[in-house]
This record gives structure tokens, sequence and C-alpha cells, in this order.
């Protein structure tokens, strides 16, 4: 069955660096885009960042825009967030999606939570 597995979230002082993991099965990954979504405390679930099957980052929230960045590496079926510079307000449940066309997929998360 299709699975999401996100991992490396955790407790990190402001200014500091994660990398967050997502280790996709039970699909063609190679032929899906993957995203990274984050939805903090009271908020809804909003985009941080996709990249395409191709390859090529798009639909970064200009909030993380210049600090975090997606990749994936199609051999090992993962997607990758880094995220630096962190801040406070990054403190979220980040959650990985897998989309090709009316097909959809999500994680159940990892927290990060950003603070002194």
């Amino acid at each position: 069955q299709v699975q999401l597995v996100e991992s490396g979230g955790g407790l990190v002082q402001p200014g500091g660096s994660l990398k967050l993991s997502c280790a996709a099965s039970g699909f063609t990954f190679r032929t899906y885009a993957m995203s990274w979504y984050r939805q903090a405390p009271g908020k809804e679930r909003e985009l941080v960042a996709t990249i395409t099957s191709a390859g090529f980052m798009i639909d970064t929230a200009d909030s993380v825009k210049g600090r975090f960045t997606i990749s994936r590496h199609n051999t090992k079926n993962t997607v990758y967030l880094q995220m630096n510079s962190l801040k406070p307000e990054d403190t979220a449940v980040y959650f990985c999606n897998a989309r090709r066309y009316a097909d959809t997929y999500w994680g159940q998360g990892t927290q990060v939570t950003v603070s002194s």
C-alpha cells in the first residue's frame, strides 16, 4: 500500500537548521510531484514548496523563500526539505504530499518546533 513516512523533525533554536525526509513506497515515486505542507496550531494547512517529477522547485511560499529548499532523490524514493535560518513562526507539523493528476497521498506529519 501507499506510504509516506516523514522524519527529521524536532526541537531547534531560532537560526538553526533541520532537514526533513519523506520516504515513499507503494507508488511510482518518480512520476509524482512532491510537496511539503505545514500546519501550525489553530491555522490552516499551507503549502511550503513543491518539486515536480522532473526535479524543478516550484510554488515556494514567500515566507520560506531563500531559507527552505526542497529536493528529491528518485532512486531512493525520498523527498527532502532543507530548512535553514529557522524562525519561531516556522513551528508546525510538516506533511509530505504526493500528487499526480487526481491521485494524492499524505504522510502522517513530523513536528518541528523552533524555540529557545
